[in-house]
């Protein structure tokens, strides 16, 4: 047995391939399988709180929009509870607080709407800013990226996150807060995940 067990080698690793949208959501790809698009609305319609749009690209190293990728989103509702047993406390009917949401083909950029998250508990009974947890996947990125978005306008918030303040350079904290601009309808929170080069995103080994 242990002979047997000595002979194995492990498995080769592939890209995500350019049918990732067809296989986690064909929809956004423009295909009809699902009568009910597996993670396209992240706080459904009885949601409480704010209601934002998130916004933005992913960029390579060399400053150039990537328009084949793939994000999953997963966040807290305004109260600050996830949907899952131990999320902390009770969630509105209909609210997933997961999603998916793929890049324009044509610009490279991608977007959604939600509502803003509450401060949340962490594993250590720590109180955390207002953040989305966000796991990004395209060709090219043979281990999907994780990262988080933090706002703007909790700065206060931001400061005393016990996540945010384990990244010791001041100035790659900025890299995980997205920018909010007021318009005619939701809040915008514009928030470019750069893969590489200056200002490159903090990712999360997780």
């Amino acid at each position: 047995m242990s002979q047997r067990l000595n002979d194995l080698r492990e498995t080769a690793s592939q890209t995500a391939g350019p049918y990732v949208h067809i296989g986690l959501a064909p929809g956004a790809a423009g295909f009809d399988i699902y009568k009910r698009e597996l993670g396209r609305d992240i706080a459904g319609p009885n949601a409480r709180g704010e209601r934002i749009r998130i916004e933005g690209r992913v960029i390579d190293g060399m400053g150039a929009p990537i328009k084949d990728v793939l994000i999953e989103v997963w966040q807290a509702n305004a109260d600050g509870h996830h949907a899952h047993p131990e999320g902390g406390g009770p969630v509105e009917e209909g609210f997933r607080g997961w999603g998916r949401v793929i890049t324009d083909f044509d610009t490279g950029e991608w977007g959604f709407e939600t509502v803003k998250p509450g401060r949340t508990r962490g594993r250590n009974g720590g109180v955390q800013a207002p953040h989305l947890n966000l796991w990004i996947v395209a060709r090219g990125i043979n281990i999907g990226l994780n990262t988080r978005m933090y706002f703007s306008d909790e700065a206060e918030a931001n400061a005393a996150d016990p996540v945010l303040n384990l990244i010791e350079w001041e100035h790659r904290r900025a890299t995980l807060v997205a920018t909010r601009s007021e318009g005619a309808g939701p809040a915008v929170y514009r928030f470019d995940i750069k893969l590489q080069g200056e200002d490159e995103t903090v990712f999360f080994d997780v």
